[in-house]
């Protein structure tokens, strides 16, 4: 069962892979920057714990 090939053939066929390789990562990258998270996303009371968390840490940080 063995199939011949022309060299247009192949090329075309890497061609079309390589496209392919390329759409799925534009698809990639344009779908994790839709997921990054902005801070209006963020609850204001959920901000306010984070903030006093990290001036918690920051006061504990200059007391050592």
């Amino acid at each position: 069962m063995e199939e011949n090939y022309s060299v247009d053939e192949i090329l075309s066929a890497v061609n079309e892979l390589q496209n392919f390789k390329r759409e799925k990562k534009i698809n990639l990258v344009s779908t994790n920057k839709k997921n990054t998270i902005d801070k209006t996303d963020i609850p204001p009371n959920t901000l306010r714990l984070i903030e006093d968390a990290e001036n918690t840490i920051k006061s504990k940080l200059k007391s050592e």
